[in-house]
């Protein structure tokens, strides 16, 4: 094998043009020439960097392996003497100094109460356009808004006089034995928030004792994230479906090589929803589209999210199930089922679950909550299949708009096995860094001892559909920011504040 290729840095320069583009990412060079145009973003953005070392722009927003997947090993053209090569100047711009400055005004630890408060300083503190990637969602943004006010019209039926001294809400998945019912689902492109990006969930996931699922489009690597993990931590692999089979088998069959303990498809995605506040930042910023040599325009208008998703497979259907099943041995859960008929068919099918989901709300619009859905399923599959919940043979999830113990605990009541969490762990470390992610579970633990012992509840098991009212979830009043007649009256309890601003209160 012959050895592989230095360039120098004054080498790669030379090739700054659309006729030969060469860039450098992670130490290698690339000839992107012939993927300009149908590079997802355009290819003004891939130009800004010909002939220079792009690590910093493609980082944060790509998967590691993405330009070695997407780009013919020809193109793959040898290693760079890093030395010679001229550094890309950063600028910082007004607005990132003022957002530095609040970094180090955030309050200590001890101060964040709740998920919330992470919320209200990653807002304050977080890069514009990695706030607006986070925290978008479809359209009007009612499904997301929804998919919390859900969990207000489920109210608790406590019991009394019950021995709960020592309360335990540890449960079992999938064999495996976990320190709550919650688990942290998969969130795209961590390192907007975060240097260390999901290996921040990693460390945290393990320290708590929670399962992390890895998400196919993940900043970090995947075997970077798995290589972080201790031994005996359990991971899941939330996947997309590439177009491309081939791809998607390399994926799965190394993820179980790896010891990945269950395979979470996504189902509800076969094409992107209408992000607004992402599609807003428009990632390159660089005026209107451009016309490819085609004649047609790039629509760079889609912000992050449109960047780094268009491999995923539209024509997915349930045909697929059983190459699926000839792939892996790993148990099969369909992530975004939004329907009773749906979870039937998956139940029908042998699949391992179902996870209940609208995709945090960045999907379809007015789709309903994941605890709503989980009613309808849970009475649906036991009339027909004679199923009582929670399953060992079929496990229900249910993510979207979590954000206490509370809702967690009503969701296992009416027969869901583990709760999704994403966004506020996102919110977490992206202000904190892996202790945020700590504090996060941490408040967590917290509130289920708490409320187990106010719901009368030692363990898990005695956490019941009686102990719940869940007669007005199917309820659907659209979930407004507020009445304004009511607000104008009522004054809204305070959020986390940056130290500054509570020395002027």
């Amino acid at each position: 094998m012959s050895a592989e290729k230095v360039f120098s840095g004054k080498e790669v320069a030379t090739h700054n043009s659309r006729k030969s583009c060469w860039i450098i990412v992670h130490g290698k060079v690339y000839d992107v020439t012939e993927f300009l145009d149908d590079h997802p973003g355009g290819s003004k953005i891939i130009l800004k960097y010909a002939g220079k070392d792009a690590t910093h722009e493609y980082e944060p927003i790509h998967p590691p392996d993405a330009i070695t997947t997407n780009l013919p090993i020809e193109k793959h053209l040898g290693s760079v003497d890093l030395g010679t090569v001229e550094k890309v100047e950063v600028q910082i711009t007004d607005a990132e100094k003022a957002r530095q400055e609040r970094m180090a005004l955030i309050p200590p630890l001890e101060e964040i109460l709740n998920l919330h408060d992470f919320e209200a300083i990653a807002k304050m503190v977080m890069p514009e356009k990695a706030w607006a990637y986070y925290s978008s969602a479809a359209d009007d943004e009612i499904t997301i808004r929804e998919n919390h006010a859900a969990y207000h019209r489920i109210w608790f039926r406590p019991r009394v006089m019950r021995d709960v001294s020592t309360v335990d809400y540890s449960t079992t998945i999938f064999g495996q034995k976990t320190s709550m019912p919650v688990y942290i689902t998969a969130t795209a492109l961590g390192k907007l928030g975060h240097k260390d990006g999901e290996l921040n969930l990693t460390r945290a996931a393990a320290k708590h004792d929670v399962v992390q699922m890895i998400p196919t489009l993940a900043s970090c690597g995947f075997d970077e994230i798995v290589d972080a993990a201790v031994p005996g931590q359990s991971q899941w692999l939330q996947l997309y479906v590439n177009t491309d089979r081939v791809v998607t088998k390399r994926i799965v069959q190394h993820a179980e090589e790896r010891g990945i303990k269950a395979l979470f498809i996504t189902v509800d995605a076969p094409q992107l929803g209408r992000r607004e506040k992402d599609m807003r930042q428009k990632y390159e910023a660089e005026g209107p589209a451009e016309q490819t040599r085609a004649g047609g325009d790039v629509d760079r208008s889609q912000g992050a999210a449109r960047a780094i998703s268009s491999f995923i497979d539209p024509g997915l259907s349930w045909k697929d199930v059983a190459w699926f099943k000839s792939i892996t041995k790993m148990p099969l859960i369909l992530k975004g089922v939004q329907c009773w008929e749906d979870a039937l068919e998956a139940y029908d099918q042998g699949l391992a679950g179902v996870v209940l989901s609208n995709h945090g709300g960045r999907q379809l619009d007015f789709a309903r909550s994941g605890i709503e859905v989980l009613v309808e399923v849970v009475a649906h599959l036991g009339e027909k299949r004679g199923l009582r919940f929670p399953n060992e043979k079929f496990l229900l999830f249910v993510d979207g708009g979590v954000r206490r113990a509370t809702d967690v605990l009503k969701a296992v009541a009416l027969g869901a096995t583990a709760v999704g969490v994403g966004r506020p762990f996102l919110y977490a470390f992206s202000a904190y860094g892996t202790e945020g992610a700590n504090r996060a579970l941490q408040i967590f633990k917290d509130e289920f001892e708490m409320n187990m012992r106010l719901l009368g509840a030692p363990t898990l098991k005695d956490v019941v559909p009686t102990m719940v009212d869940a007669s007005n979830v199917h309820t659907h009043i659209v979930a407004v920011p507020g009445d304004n007649l009511y607000n104008n009256n009522y004054e809204t309890m305070p959020p986390a504040r940056l130290r500054e601003l509570k020395a002027k209160l």
